[in-house]
């Protein structure tokens, strides 16, 4: 790795630094990383130790002396009045004083304020306008005796803590020297993290977080444990983001303020992060539409007028339970306020999810001693790769899948866009590479598909996001790797008496139930188990018993309750609350036991019946059928009464299936051990 840094110096003299430096002092001063790295950069760059020991004390001192910490505020202002002039560190935000026409500063830290500026340094950088940005400033103190009114500090100088100029062209060109897998560790060396603690997924899920400082109006979400560094990115990395901790905000905070015409967050930075998304709030009642308008097109009605922005949103926080619990009882994106949690609408903006849950939790060594760029460069040129697009980059090679709909078509293209912005910024790349990013940003896409298919049901069961060769004209699906290779039925034959049923749960949530009979010699008893006090479910396992004990005979003269014990095991799989709908797969299930036949491979059943044999047609058929597909059957047998709900179901979901109808118990149960 040491030829990998002595390379990078090379390539980018000036625009680098030792990350551990920046971490040993970090831990002293509590100043963002872009501040530290900036003063770093202008007296450490060097590869000469007791060079850089010298700046090391040098940037020390300058903190030491001039970063002004709350507590020693009132300590710096009497510096600034004994001396009469001073230099300080601090967080400059300056508004309009209307009634004396001029520009006034606050000082974060400092605790001053209605200090006037210099209209030359707000027309130069308008971030001061709005959140205010990190500034050395150069002060004087003068007390007019003859004019008390007048405010004593006077500053004479502004230098933003920001790079004052980038040329793209040496991005572009240094980036030839390296490979990609080198390139990916120095932006990841860049944003503090050690790559090589890291697997590649994790390394890409890394990337992931970077995508919003370098694409136009994305919409990102990243739900994970606590203490992997969702915020770390937006709160330290870059000048042009910003966390809006706590979740607490309002339209005119954010988009527009009507009574003095200023446009908030969205206007003026490049990505609004909210942190801790379960604190969402707005104090106005249609902070959530304009969200979503915005979300949608990148612009928001105020007033009279249409505004447009750039910046991208993002939303951390933490998923309290583990994600197979979640996967079984709810979705994913349930750590959101009620007022967003079941709102289809919202979430189908989301661009990419970034399953947080498979970022390891942050231990000191994960953090770089290595070279990387000064964060300050890295957010300068993230910022004017902004003004590029690659989102038709992979058409040449590929092109999407009849599943993707409009919104999801969007989403891909500017995840893949970002990405190779920030992988291959000097524009070169082969086939695979835009394979690879194109798989990730259907995966991104997909899992926020999955959840909206949980909440909002057969509006979004097109799930199933392929890419196709444009040469071979081959087709490859894309999966998401939680909701697995995790397919509840199982291919190939299962042991006799085990079969699988679809049903609603207790819980109004349909799931999938796996029914298993064990027979023995015996006087004929009966033995239900797994129903738990639910009355409805044990009735529907009962009734299965009582109508072969009747009916026994017109299945197979071999069957004989009265000599055999049965014990039967019903097990919900999704966790949603047993269900009522068991007696058919449950027939079905002793039969299979009581002839030791297996059940044919992969197959869902599906109906009830009462004790007189009365077959009842499926609720919610499409519905059902989907959550047969998300189980992994591949056939399911349905009774012929519901041959008439057919028309509710899409026809590519209807193809995904060898779908056999059965005309009574004993036709059900012949067809599902495959008796002809």
């Amino acid at each position: 790795m040491i030829e990998l840094s002595e390379k990078l110096i090379q390539t980018f003299p000036g625009k680098v630094v030792r990350k551990d430096l920046t971490k040993k002092i970090k831990e002293g001063a509590n100043v963002p990383v872009y501040v530290l790295e900036y003063l770093l950069g202008m007296y450490c760059a060097s590869t000469d130790e007791q060079a850089v020991e010298e700046g090391v004390g040098n940037v020390k001192k300058i903190l030491a002396d001039n970063f002004v910490r709350p507590d020693e505020a009132q300590k710096v202002i009497s510096k600034l009045r004994e001396r009469g002039s001073y230099t300080v560190i601090d967080k400059l935000s300056v508004k309009l004083d209307i009634k004396n026409d001029q520009y006034v500063a606050e000082f974060s830290n400092l605790g001053i304020n209605c200090v006037p500026v210099s209209e030359e340094y707000v027309s130069k950088f308008e971030r001061l306008l709005c959140g205010g940005i990190w500034c050395i400033v150069n002060m004087e103190y003068f007390y007019d005796e003859n004019d008390n009114k007048q405010n004593p500090f006077i500053i004479r100088k502004i230098t933003p803590i920001q790079m004052p100029s980038l040329d793209l062209d040496e991005v572009k060109t240094g980036r030839e020297q390296f490979t990609k897998d080198e390139w990916i560790d120095i932006i990841l060396r860049s944003v503090g993290m050690e790559p090589s603690h890291f697997s590649e997924r994790v390394k890409w899920l890394h990337l992931a977080r970077i995508v919003p400082l370098i694409e136009n109006n994305i919409n990102l979400c990243e739900l994970g444990p606590r203490g992997t560094g969702k915020s770390h990115v937006y709160k330290e990395i870059s000048p042009n983001s910003i966390l809006v901790s706590g979740g607490q905000t309002t339209v005119a905070n954010l988009f527009y303020n009507m009574s003095n015409r200023t446009v908030g967050l969205v206007g003026m930075w490049d990505c609004v992060a909210f942190d801790e998304v379960a604190g969402i709030r707005f104090k106005d009642k249609d902070g959530i539409q304009i969200m979503k308008d915005y979300m949608a097109s990148g612009s928001f009605s105020r007033g009279k007028e249409e505004k447009a922005a750039l910046a991208s949103m993002v939303f951390v926080g933490n998923i309290n339970q583990s994600v197979d619990v979640l996967l079984k009882t709810s979705h994913l994106f349930e750590p959101f306020p009620v007022e967003m949690n079941s709102d289809s609408a919202f979430f189908d903006r989301m661009h990419c999810y970034i399953p947080g849950w498979e970022i390891p939790k942050y231990r000191p060594h994960f953090f770089t001693d290595d070279y990387g760029f000064i964060t300050d460069y890295l957010s300068e040129f993230m910022r004017e790769l902004r003004k590029i697009s690659y989102a038709d980059a992979f058409d040449r090679y590929f092109k999407l899948g009849n599943n993707l709909n409009q919104r999801d078509v969007i989403a891909v293209r500017k995840m893949v866009s970002a990405l190779i912005k920030l992988i291959y910024p000097h524009g070169k790349f082969e086939k695979e590479d835009v394979e690879e990013i194109l798989r990730f940003a259907l995966e991104s896409r997909r899992r926020v598909k999955e959840q909206l298919k949980r909440i909002g049901g057969m509006e979004f069961f097109d799930v199933n996001f392929s890419y196709i060769d444009n040469e071979s004209f081959a087709e490859e699906f894309v999966p998401v790797p939680e909701q697995g290779g995790g397919k509840l039925i199982p291919e190939g034959l299962n042991k006799a008496g085990h079969v699988y049923t679809i049903g609603r749960g207790k819980s109004g949530m349909i799931g999938t139930y796996k029914i298993e009979v064990e027979m023995a010699a015996g006087s004929g008893k009966y033995v239900c188990t797994g129903i738990g006090n639910m009355r409805e479910a044990k009735e529907a396992a009962d009734t299965a018993y009582r109508y072969l004990k009747a009916n026994s005979k017109a299945v197979s003269g071999t069957i004989s309750t009265a000599t055999k014990d049965f014990m039967l095991h019903a097990q919900d799989l999704n966790g949603v609350g047993m269900t009522s709908s068991l007696s058919l797969a449950a027939l079905v299930a002793l039969c299979s036991a009581a002839l030791n036949k297996p059940a044919v491979s992969s197959l869902a059943i599906l109906g009830n019946l009462s004790i007189g044999g009365t077959l009842m047609k499926v609720e919610e058929l499409a519905n059902v059928l989907q959550v047969c597909l998300d189980s992994g059957a591949k056939k399911v047998l349905i009774p012929i009464l519901s041959a008439a709900d057919m028309g509710t179901v899409p026809p590519e979901l209807m193809g995904k299936f060898n779908l056999i109808f059965y005309q009574s118990p004993e036709d059900a149960v012949f067809k599902a051990l495959g008796v002809e």
